[in-house]
């Protein structure tokens, strides 16, 4: 009886701070997503809300109005994290999937590669150089896609330890048994049983490949390439671009809405993400746990 009720208390509290956790997590959302609909002068006069004083949509209008810069970024936002997940997802893939099998020659020398570009790199300067210098890929849809992001050795990882621990070895030699070549096997039988852990990668690549800044901060300098995190940026920190945007669209400067502006740049640019990763949850979560046992 004691043991319950200690299990109960415990439960309880669990539930408590796993509320408080939450409701910390939302909050910055609700706020974000209140500010963009309220009025500029709400916000000026009373600070961002957390449930809007009266709707105001002209941040929204303003952001719609500026045509093809913020339009242009979301395509290229769009192109960069369809690519590069899909192209991130091949190589993890293939590449975790050798490293997982035992026969595999070199595999424990390819391993301690991997390990060591988790913990050193060469620099920025060195990599800036061999980007822009050698593989000539400033200004272009590449450098948003390969530097840094194209595969990760903890995803690799991931997907090595979920092949380990996973995919039984007599279902591979079931396979060889039917004629089936050691790729064929990995089309036919390994992927369709790693829907978790592809769906955990996938999720995690897309949102890195979403969310960065920094490949365009260091490599791009044309606004034909800007992504929407980009623009974001230059919003939030200039107050100046987000004016020559509205001269740009024929709008005075007087009129432009900033603070309501910047949150509603933050929604359009954080809503796709919100929408996704709900159906990818349960993927998610199983991924993440199968993926990092331990051997």
């Amino acid at each position: 009886m004691t043991h319950a009720r200690s299990d109960r208390n415990f439960r309880m509290a669990a539930h408590i701070v796993l509320i408080i956790l939450s409701i910390c997590t939302i909050l910055p959302f609700m706020i974000m997503i209140s500010s963009s609909l309220s009025g500029e002068n709400d916000v000026i006069a009373n600070g961002y809300p957390i449930v809007p004083r009266s709707i105001d949509l002209a941040a929204y209008r303003y952001i719609f109005s500026t045509g093809s810069q913020l339009i242009r970024a979301y395509g290229v936002t769009v192109i960069v994290t369809i690519i590069g997940t899909i192209a991130s997802l091949s190589i993890t893939l293939t590449f975790a999937f050798a490293l997982s099998q035992d026969k595999m020659p070199g595999a424990k020398i390819m391993m301690l590669m991997v390990v060591i570009t988790m913990l050193f790199n060469g620099g920025l300067v060195p990599t800036y150089y061999v980007y822009t210098q050698i593989f000539h890929i400033k200004d272009t849809l590449p450098a948003l896609i390969v530097p840094g992001l194209l595969m990760n050795a903890f995803n690799l990882i991931l997907v090595r330890n979920y092949f380990r621990n996973s995919i039984p070895p007599a279902l591979m030699e079931a396979a060889r048994i039917d004629g089936c070549s050691k790729f064929g096997g990995f089309l036919k039988i390994v992927l369709p049983l790693s829907k978790p852990i592809i769906a955990t990668i996938g999720l995690m690549t897309a949102l890195g490949y979403w969310n960065d800044w920094g490949n365009g901060l260091y490599y791009i300098t044309s606004t034909k390439y800007q992504s929407v995190q980009q623009v974001l940026r230059l919003m939030i920190n200039s107050s100046s671009y987000l004016q020559q945007m509205g001269i740009n669209s024929g709008i005075e400067a007087l009129e432009i809405p900033m603070n309501t502006v910047r949150m509603a740049i933050g929604v359009v640019a954080v809503i796709p993400v919100m929408i996704a990763y709900p159906f990818f949850q349960n993927y998610f979560v199983k991924g993440i746990t199968i993926g990092a046992v331990k051997e």
